[in-house]
């Protein structure tokens, strides 16, 4: 089965540090360039961050610049999300999404993706 299995979420205090995995299983991630997302009770899904096929270049939302780092390790499958400072603001589902045809663009669109993961809950909260 093809998939994006996440996990690492949770509930952490204002200024604490959480970490994403989103691990593909049945296919390779070499070839797909991922994207981080997240939604808000109440508002649209938005991108976060993502990282281009190679790892060269990755782009983020201007909230989480200088807060969160996305990174991939081709040879675990894997693709991370280093949530560090976190705010209340961040609280959100988040997804990783992965695409042969998806470009790591600045606007971090959600086009060209093929696989989601089932998302995963994080709580920042005191």
């Amino acid at each position: 089965q093809l998939q994006l299995v996440q996990s690492g979420g949770g509930l952490v205090q204002p200024g604490g540090s959480l970490r994403l995995s989103c691990a593909a299983s049945g296919f390779s991630l070499n070839n797909s360039a991922i994207g981080w997302f997240r939604q808000a009770p109440g508002k649209e899904r938005e991108g976060v961050s993502c990282i281009s096929t190679s790892g060269g270049t990755t782009n983020y939302r201007d909230s989480v610049k200088g807060r969160f780092t996305i990174s991939r390790d081709n040879a675990k499958n894997t693709v991370y999300l280093q949530m560090n400072s976190l705010k209340a603001e961040d609280t959100a589902v988040y997804y990783c999404a992965a695409g042969v045809y998806y470009y790591c663009a600045g606007s971090l669109w959600s086009y060209g993706l093929d696989f989601w993961g089932q998302g995963t809950q994080v709580t920042v909260s005191s």
